[in-house]
């Protein structure tokens, strides 16, 4: 086995992403166009609009104070170039509503106009579960369960000031993977409740609108390396990478070493920004987020014991019965490798690739944590995670990640001790059980080790009543881990 690099891995909550990007976006007139039920009101953008798309430009050297309220983490950028001789204080507001594939979350902003550009004073943030996609064709159900988070925003912006403040919904990789005709249905729902029924104007063009896979790595990008100091500024400075994991997605990207030609094509990625150009490589690998990387490990443990013809009386779950899979109870108890000692994941739904469900519990194949099989347990649970990446399939370059995917190798990119930051899940995942937000690969490999020798063990190790808690609520969190460092260790070869 290669030994593992000591870089740094950095942590960070998706909400301070969320709200740089906000504060890029929006010109300091507001909006640039918005469209409301009533009207169309038309602002001339001042400049600070910016548009992320391959082959176009970023500019400005913006400030940022973006605190980060779901995970209680405050950051700064450069200083603001100052407030307006004329003006003290004027606040301004922006909703943005993200809506992942297992969640959606609303940031309401409150901005100083006053400041060249506009200073971030504050956020409210909520979040909610289920995602847009979960409720399938039932448009109204899912537009209507924003009502929650956009409750906040009536709360937060004082009644005059609601007709000028934009709202903005982005879908991610949850939508993208249900299909267009549904992802469309939906969002014109969100679009036609939002026009209708609430009073913020609803940003022109593609203000409710499934993000490019792309961008959403960009922004993680730009916000890591500006808050860094490494971009915004004539000097050229090396750039960190980073890595972001939604649920239904994983998106990498770095600037590759001067010197180094990609090959041409979706993966690269040009943009100018603080007087600077940088050539990114970026790739969003759809269907190998979190939770669609769960389900594939579920299915391939259900799909061998199948075969193997070790389970018996299982049945598939009917139409009827996958419109109310929360009210089943599962009487099929299985053997998963990624199940520790002494845990139970109960009910658990899992879709095959033919489109068929069923309804099992998972256990461990260990009796307890001094079984032989629980040593052999990880093993496998880690082999899983390599299969569901696909390292085997035909590499037409002469570096690929997973799934036969083109990328530049990381151990030529970034020598040893080299910092890496990683988003979203990677925090959700990490932080509750107690990993510092810096921190090496071999850690989170011993971490996962840990966490996956089942109940008994982390009475042990883990000092805090709180983080047991965390992982007997969550019985797949060894599946989870396993899935995350088999990622960036094999899959993306981060080694």
């Amino acid at each position: 086995m290669s030994a593992i690099r000591k870089s740094r891995l950095f942590v960070v909550g998706a909400s301070l992403i969320i709200g740089l990007i906000i504060f890029l976006s929006i010109p300091s007139q507001r909006v640039s166009a918005i469209s409301s039920s009533d009207d169309q009101l038309q602002r001339a953008d001042v400049g600070y609009g910016i548009s992320l798309k391959p082959e176009k430009s970023l500019h400005e050297n913006y400030d940022v104070n973006s605190k980060d309220s779901e995970h209680g983490t405050t950051s700064s950028g450069a200083s603001s170039s100052g407030a307006s001789s004329s003006c003290t204080e004027k606040k301004e507001y922006v909703v943005m509503i993200d809506a992942g594939s297992t969640g959606s979350r609303v940031h309401v902003y409150t901005f100083d106009t006053c400041f060249s550009p506009p200073k971030l004073l504050d956020e409210q943030f909520k979040m909610l579960k289920p995602g847009l996609s979960s409720f399938d064709k039932d448009t109204i159900g899912a537009a209507k369960s924003l009502d929650p988070l956009l409750q906040v925003a009536l709360d937060t912006i004082p009644s005059e000031e609601r007709g000028c403040s934009p709202v903005s919904v982005k879908a991610t990789a949850g939508l993208r993977l249900l299909g267009q005709e549904k992802s469309d249905a939906i969002l014109q729902e969100v679009r036609s409740h939002l026009e209708n029924d609430f009073p913020f104007p609803v940003v022109s063009g593609d203000g409710i609108s499934i993000m490019d896979g792309g961008d959403e790595g960009v922004y993680a990008w730009i916000t890591s390396n500006y808050l860094l100091g490494n971009i915004g500024s004539d000097e050229k400075l090396p750039t960190a990478a980073v890595f972001d994991l939604g649920g239904g997605s994983t998106q990498i990207v770095f600037e590759p070493v001067d010197g180094e030609k990609m090959i041409e094509g979706e993966h690269k990625y040009k943009i100018d920004f603080g007087g600077r150009s940088f050539v990114l490589y970026q790739y969003s690998h759809l269907g190998y987020g979190l939770m669609q990387g769960r389900q594939k490990i579920n299915a391939l443990v259900l799909d061998l014991l199948i075969k193997r013809g070790k389970v018996s009386n299982l049945k598939p779950l009917t139409e009827s019965q996958m419109e109310n899979v929360k009210t089943l109870r599962s009487d099929i108890t299985i053997k998963h490798p990624c199940v520790p000692p002494g845990v139970t994941a109960e009910n658990v739904k899992v879709e095959m690739e033919d489109g068929s469900a069923y309804l099992v519990n998972f256990v461990s194949p260990a009796e307890n944590e001094s079984d032989p099989l629980a040593a052999t347990a990880s093993t496998q649970c880690r082999f899983l995670a390599e299969s569901v990446l696909n390292k085997d399939a035909d590499c037409e370059s002469k570096s690929c990640s997973f799934n036969g995917i083109y990328q530049p190798s990381l151990r030529h990119q970034f020598p040893v001790g080299s910092d890496m930051f990683v988003f979203s899940y990677f925090y959700d995942r990490l932080k509750p059980i107690g990993m510092p937000t810096s921190f090496s690969l071999q850690e989170m490999l011993d971490l996962t080790q840990l966490v996956c020798s089942g109940s008994s063990i982390w009475n042990e190790f883990f000092l805090q009543k709180t983080t047991i808690n965390e992982l007997q609520d969550e019985p797949l969190w060894c599946l989870d881990l396993s899935f995350m460092t088999t990622l960036l260790h094999t899959g993306y070869t981060w080694m």
